[in-house]
């Protein structure tokens, strides 16, 4: 029998709320965040664990992990 399909997080981040200062990329311990210029963005939601250490840990409130 096949395992059922993973069900992804969804991560939203907030553009103009990321002031680009990559707490969230050095607290994720999966590396499924990068800073791409000033603003974060998703690299490899596949490694997402829904730790939400990235959520819990920004300053300015924005990012989501649902």
């Amino acid at each position: 029998m096949a395992e059922p399909a993973k069900k992804l997080p969804n991560i939203v981040i907030s553009e103009t709320l990321c002031k680009g200062c990559s707490i969230c990329v050095d607290f994720c311990p999966t590396n499924v965040l990068e800073l791409r210029g000033n603003v974060v963005a998703v690299k490899n939601l596949e490694a997402c664990t829904r730790c939400q250490l990235c959520d819990l840990r920004c300053p300015d409130f924005a990012i989501q992990v649902f």
